[in-house]
């Protein structure tokens, strides 16, 4: 069938999203800085310190397909205004939290408002732009815009650091939310059309309580926090409720989630490169700004100027990939762009950041860049195998990958880091057991034992923590290369038949 009219005003109906998307973007990367400052002053234990992380993505990855089918019902204005009015609150509650546990509770209203945002933007983007070479590019300017809010949240997280309190990062959001909600709320079309019917509360709440006991269930699992079967039971429950709620998709005549979604390659192939990728990026981000400050002696704001390269290539890898993919294919681009990025985060690896030269500053800009790439492919995948009916939904999936990946990337990458760490470390031999394995959680505990002993024996411990940490570095930075390696083989093979929906459209 021929394809619509473009929308006119289809550009600054873009600009509007880009503006909604933002705050969620700065909200995770100002965090990864703000982590050795935090653990200081709430006096947060390691496991702590992953609740803060990832409690927000894990609860996310629950709420947004759910979210974006209300959006469907009751229209993407409606519920975008609505999560940019609740992230703003949740991000004044974190800012002056008293305890890690009160900033636990603002991070998981923090997911609520963001859980409504992510679904709503990209949902607009692929209704409002049809032709194929536009949504290319409007889908990398998104990617632009989410990367360019990376790039520039650890430098202002670090600027804030060195002058304000820990909180500031998250204090951040509130003017950035006076300025983004009514620019969305002028922009945005008070018109839309939505999906006749109620929106099924008892699947969205079947969903919601099956993906986080199977997240919490792996999370406790990976972590050794709970015992074997308990950890076994919740997983079970979560698969359980899972079953029930694909069940009750399969036999109703008004499903939340559309499951034919999931027979299209280019979407599964989309939905894995988001979430690995995302993951080992988040990973990533998190071990350098923990390096930087801990090993390095670097203040948060010297940290943040560190990681400028990677997130200021991140940035530019959108539109680099909604180009490359019109002249090369999708397939080709997004392969070779994750080969290319395995080897970057090799060489990081094997790298010494006490002499980075100009080698370290430009491997970080060429991971960003591919890793940019690889995301905003993702994108394109995903969005270009539904028709425009079905944005919403595979909105919703992608932005789950996302969170997913972020939220299990985290955490797979902070258990990690903690087993290497603890084998890697040789605290001073008059310390007592207890204390030592204290120490041996993290880097992070490491600096709160040594605070508490005699200044010699505390910078041993120290001396000794930051040896086992470069250690670990290249553990983890190495194992990263090898799955995104293998990332690159999955995805050549899944975008093997990719065909623009669009294209298909217009045949």
């Amino acid at each position: 069938m021929p394809i619509p009219s473009p929308d006119p005003k289809r550009w600054l109906v873009l600009i509007a999203v880009m503006l909604a998307f933002l705050p969620v973007v700065l909200d995770m990367t100002i965090l990864h800085v703000a982590v050795p400052r935090l653990t200081q002053a709430l006096g947060a234990s390691n496991t702590q310190v992953l609740w803060i992380i990832d409690i927000y993505p894990l609860l996310m990855a629950g709420l947004l397909v759910p979210m974006g089918t209300l959006a469907d019902r009751v229209g993407n204005r409606r519920i975008l205004l609505t999560g940019l009015a609740v992230f703003g609150t949740a991000s004044g509650l974190a800012a002056f939290a008293p305890s890690s546990a009160m900033l636990i509770a603002a991070r998981v209203l923090l997911a609520v408002g963001g859980a409504m945002i992510m679904p709503c933007v990209l949902g607009i983007i692929r209704r409002t732009f049809e032709d194929e070479a536009e949504r290319a590019l409007a889908l990398g300017l998104w990617g632009m815009v989410g990367a360019a809010g990376a790039a520039v949240g650890p430098l202002i997280g670090g600027a804030l650091l060195e002058h304000f309190w820990w909180g500031s990062v998250f204090l951040l959001n509130v003017p950035v939310m006076l300025v983004v909600g009514p620019a969305c709320y002028l922009l945005l079309s008070r018109v839309e059309l939505s999906t006749p019917g109620a929106w099924p509360i008892g699947q969205a709440i079947l969903l919601i309580l099956g993906m986080i006991s199977v997240v919490y269930g792996a999370k406790a699992g990976f972590g050794a926090t709970q015992a074997l079967p308990i950890v076994l039971a919740i997983v079970a429950l979560g698969v359980a409720l899972l079953v029930l709620f694909v069940r009750k998709q399969l036999r109703s005549a008004t499903p939340m989630l559309d499951l034919s979604l999931f027979s299209h390659p280019a979407i599964v192939a989309g939905m894995i490169m988001a979430m690995v990728t995302i993951g080992a990026l988040a990973g990533v981000e998190l071990t350098l700004a923990q390096e930087l400050q801990y090993v390095l002696d670097k203040t948060p704001l010297q940290a943040g100027i560190f990681m400028i390269p990677l997130m200021a290539a991140a940035a530019v890898g959108g539109p680099i990939a909604g180009r490359l993919s019109g002249l090369f294919g999708l397939r080709l681009v997004a392969s070779l762009a994750l080969f290319i990025a395995a080897g970057a985060l090799a060489g990081l690896a094997l790298s010494d950041f006490h002499d980075p030269g100009l080698f370290v500053p430009a491997l970080l800009a060429l991971l960003g860049l591919t890793l940019s790439i690889g995301l905003t492919a993702s994108s394109i995948a995903i969005m270009g195998s539904v028709e425009a009916s079905k944005g919403g939904a595979a909105g919703s999936l992608e932005a789950t990958s996302y969170e997913l990946g972020t939220g299990i990337g985290i955490t797979l990458f902070g258990v990690f880091m903690s087993s290497a760490f603890g084998r890697a470390l040789q605290p001073p031999p008059e310390l007592s057991p207890d204390l030592a394995r204290q120490a041996a959680r993290s880097i992070g505990d490491t600096y709160l034992v040594a605070a508490r002993l005699p200044a010699e024996q505390g910078a041993a411990l120290i001396a000794a923590g930051k040896a086992a940490f470069t250690t670990t570095h290249t553990v983890l930075l190495s194992t990263s290369a090898a799955m995104i390696g293998v990332l690159a083989i999955v995805v050549f093979l899944l975008l093997a038949s990719y065909r623009d929906s669009s294209a298909t459209d217009a045949a």
